[in-house]
């Protein structure tokens, strides 16, 4: 629905509208009005419409120019009416034209043929312009008011530029659901090379996941290589179509300069093209996406594109604010008080303040600050845009971003109401995770690897929503999410469950939800789900949907790898992993502090060499004990070599193979990395590779 709303109100917009008339239509009009008070006097002032429009010599000026070439249309006679009404309160009677032109062919004189001829002196009889002349100015209005159509032709090319790009992202995602036999043959040469150097691996080298600190505050996010050349291309384009289309006319007096020229053609085309982008910035971070589910892409993608094209559409704004100042600085101080520019004005502000704040550095530390004055100076934004462009035409680019904005908004509350405000059981585990039960309806059916934004309903922070991975409870009752205790909400949950009987307590909660789609890891012969620390539950939740629908007489195998810091994460997570006992799940957890002792109390001692006589019975007790537990899971101690498994299990399996994964930054980007060099197997196996992580902010 939301794809429909923006690219019918962008594309279509121009011949939908009523006030989108393309300039270039009327370029006939306005060479032959502006050459007329250019080139000849007939009354006195500058553009004095009433004299001019009831002078008989003029108006059979004005025709005999309309008439050449056949340019005496009915809307560029209807201009010429409308300009006498509007500028010179002057109105004509049916037939004016045939009159004035009926004049002109019995008195006009050829313009060439007058001696020592002076414009600035009123004359008495028609004039015959040189149609040379006329045609210079015909191409000078063509390149001054074309300019006008070709931004909006460019804007539209940005659009269908993305949407080309979703088209591609819908048949890579679609194909592998509707035809997983025919993807798994896809294993050679262009396509593998593709795979490997374009379309999965991180930008440069292995980090993608994690960020990049540049002067220790200006933290950035590098997406993958095929996301950057889709960015690189855009930046491109939008380059490339302010660099065309600008010619001078230097033998007309249209403008006084080439300089003047070119500035206000970029003023013009930058503005036009920031508006008509607009709606794809609002589009693009909307949780309740349609699109999302059209391309297969991650919220997170989206979120990336979406940082690009505001970064490309505030730039523009600023060129144009800039350009236009220069332009009209004699004026400017006169122009400023008046709504349209001050709030242009306005909106070029806080776009700029939400780039800033935007930061990821920024981002991190105060999310919860971020987000509110972000959706308070994008309001600002549409706001002041909106006056500033409503009396230009291009207001309906200003309802295609409001609308898909105000139902996301929309959506979300009805997804709250649907889902209803049940009181979740909150219990802090192991000193480290918080569990939260939530009770849901019958009706509200859960998406394996999916996620949903939930609402505490405490005074405090109500407001906020914070995006968990679940899993579903075993009786299908309730969904369970496992919150890392960090900083913000989860710290404030700790300090209040630290204080609780039990460090359990009830809190009513709004679940908004579900988002989220399974990967597709599900159609490979073998699914490696490979997930660190609290990565787990959404691979979780994907693994035992996929387990829970194999038939008995199914070659495919999954396997489960869990990376730990120490047998306490096992706790919050236990009743899940007895679940999987008796599944075709082949589970390992690698327990990457193998050598940390448990004491009675849960406390956690560092083993050192002075501790080295405490490795003893208790130790082996316990580690015993729970091996005895989760006899159905292979215990390992250290830290796994990435590299290892992927290669492994790659030769291991009997067909294609995938790697889905989520987790740790680092531990994805090690995943993903070397499920790249493992594309070109020698097996000539399908390698595909599946990153469930989501970088919220």
């Amino acid at each position: 629905m939301k794809l429909a709303i923006v690219f019918l109100c962008t594309l279509g917009i121009a011949t939908a509208y009523p006030s989108f008339q393309f300039e270039r239509d009327s370029m006939y009009y306005w060479s032959c009005s502006t050459q007329l008070f250019h080139s000849v006097a007939y009354c006195d002032g500058d553009y004095n419409f009433t004299c001019a429009c009831t002078n008989p010599n003029a108006l059979a000026t004005m025709a005999g120019c309309l008439a050449y070439g056949h340019k005496n249309t009915s809307s560029n006679l209807a201009q010429w009416e409308s300009n006498c009404l509007l500028n010179g309160e002057v109105t004509f009677e049916e037939g004016w034209f045939d009159v004035a032109y009926n004049y002109y062919l019995e008195n006009a004189v050829n313009i060439s043929q007058i001696p020592d001829f002076n414009a600035s002196e009123k004359i008495d009889y028609p004039i015959i312009y040189d149609p040379r002349d006329i045609d210079l100015w015909r191409y000078a209005y063509y390149q001054y008011l074309g300019n006008y159509d070709n931004a909006l032709y460019y804007g539209s090319g940005a659009l269908a530029y993305w949407l080309m790009i979703m088209l591609f992202g819908a048949i890579n995602a679609w194909s592998r659901v509707m035809f997983p036999g025919l993807i798994k043959k896809l294993n050679w040469g262009p396509i593998n090379w593709w795979r490997e150097y374009i379309s999965m691996p991180a930008t440069f080298r292995k980090k993608k996941a994690q960020e990049q600190k540049i002067l220790k505050i200006f933290d950035v996010l590098i997406p993958t290589r095929y996301e950057t050349i889709v960015i690189f291309l855009f930046y491109g384009y939008i380059l490339a179509v302010h660099c065309v289309k600008m010619h001078y006319v230097k033998e007309v007096s249209l403008f006084s300069s080439k300089y003047e020229f070119q500035l206000r053609n970029v003023a013009d085309r930058t503005g036009i093209v920031a508006t008509v982008i607009m709606p794809l910035v609002f589009l693009f971070s909307g949780r309740n996406n349609f699109l999302q589910w059209l391309t297969g892409w991650h919220f997170s993608t989206f979120m990336t594109y979406h940082r690009h094209i505001a970064r490309v559409m505030f730039w523009l704004v600023v060129i144009h604010a800039v350009t236009f100042t220069v332009e009209y600085k004699t004026i400017y101080a006169e122009e400023v008080s008046e709504p349209f520019l001050y709030w242009g004005i306005i909106a070029t502000v806080a776009a700029g303040v939400m780039l800033i704040q935007a930061m990821l550095f920024l981002r991190r530390r105060w999310y919860e600050i971020f987000l509110l004055l972000h959706i308070v100076l994008a309001a600002f934004y549409i706001a002041g845009t909106w006056i500033h462009v409503i009396d230009y035409g291009y207001g309906p680019f200003c309802y295609a971003t409001i609308a898909p904005w105000c139902f996301d908004r929309a959506v979300r509350l009805a997804r709250l109401a649907f889902f209803g405000f049940p009181k979740a059981k909150v219990t802090l585990m192991a000193n480290e995770v918080i569990k939260v039960v939530i009770p849901k309806p019958s009706y509200w059916k859960p998406i394996p690897g999916g996620h949903a934004f939930i609402h505490f309903l405490k005074p405090t922070y109500f407001w906020q929503s914070h995006p968990f991975t679940y899993v579903d409870s075993s009786d299908k009752s309730s969904i369970i999410l496992f919150c890392k205790v960090k900083g913000g909400i989860t710290h404030s949950l700790y300090k209040l469950l630290v204080k609780s009987p039990d460090q359990t307590t009830t809190i009513r909660v709004g679940v908004e939800g579900p988002y989220g789609e399974s990967s597709s890891g599900r159609y490979s012969d073998t699914a490696v789900f490979i997930a660190s620390g609290n990565g787990i539950p959404g691979i979780y939740s994907e693994l035992i949907d996929i387990a829970k629908h194999l038939s008995t007489e199914t070659k495919q195998t999954l396997k489960l790898i869990w990376i730990i810091r120490n047998y306490n994460s096992l706790e919050w997570f236990a009743e899940e992993l007895e679940a999987l006992r008796g599944t075709p799940v082949e589970t390992t957890i690698y327990v990457t502090r193998a050598e940390t002792i448990i004491n009675d109390d849960e406390d956690v001692v560092e083993k050192d060499d002075s501790l080295s006589k405490l490795k003893t019975e208790k130790e082996e007790e316990n580690h015993g004990s729970i091996k005895s537990r989760f006899d159905h899971i292979d215990f390992r101690q250290g830290r796994p070599s990435i590299e290892e498994i992927i290669a492994d299990k790659t030769q291991a399996s009997h067909g294609s193979i995938a790697f889905v994964t989520c987790g740790h930054p680092a531990m994805v980007d090690e995943v993903r990395y070397f499920t790249c060099k493992n594309i070109n197997n020698p097996e000539k196996k399908r390698v595909d590779f599946f990153e469930q992580v989501q970088v919220w902010a």
